[in-house]
């Protein structure tokens, strides 16, 4: 099972640090971005859209970072991490997207703009960012982890660019329980870090 990666995306680090703490094995395939090469084959004929992680188990290829924390979490990992009952799944789900959304276009967008230059607007991240993290403090206020009272792949989506918002100058200074839950995730057996968390 390969992953398609970059060492400095939050995306890819999901996809590698959950298939760390549920032990699963998976073969890196380090994908030269800024050489274009997610732009060539192989990666352009697993992902049309050109973007990272791909994961290639057999022949399924999954795109996107959340889609292929479900498809590890349901095919290779017990139960805990990704239910089946349907409104515990759904709990974890709702995280899963405001990862996609919300984390990604507030501390990930702002990180994209200061630490890779992208042509963002950073206001609009700085005030996406303002808006999402007091929801995500005032959450692990009331509970250790995102959902269901246990780790899941809501805190493995959620967490990396959370972690990293400091490189899109957005502080966690005020958070005090995120700060807190980030330090929980990095004491679970199998953690691994990546550059700058």
């Amino acid at each position: 099972m390969k992953l398609y990666d970059l060492e400095l995306s939050g995306n890819c680090y999901k996809a590698r640090l959950f298939a760390a703490l549920a032990g699963i094995k998976l073969e890196l395939v380090p994908v030269d971005f800024m050489a274009g090469e997610h732009k060539q084959a192989p990666v352009i004929d697993l992902n049309p859209l050109g973007e990272l992680p791909v994961l290639s188990d057999g022949e399924v290829t999954i795109r996107d970072s959340q889609a292929i924390l479900v498809y590890l979490a349901s095919k290779y990992a017990d139960e805990s991490w990704y239910p089946k009952a349907p409104a515990e799944q759904a709990e974890v789900v709702q995280w899963l997207s405001t990862a996609a959304n919300e984390i990604q276009n507030g501390p990930g967008a702002a990180r994209l703009v200061d630490k890779f230059g992208f042509d963002l607007h950073k206001e609009s991240a700085l005030a996406v960012s303002a808006k999402i993290l007091p929801i995500l403090e005032a959450q692990l206020t009331a509970h250790e982890w995102l959902a269901l009272g246990r780790p899941t792949i809501a805190d493995c989506a959620v967490m990396p660019y959370v972690g990293l918002s400091h490189e899109g100058g957005v502080s966690l200074e005020s958070y005090p329980h995120i700060r807190a839950w980030i330090d929980r995730i990095k004491a679970l057996p199998g953690f691994i870090s990546m550059p700058a968390l």
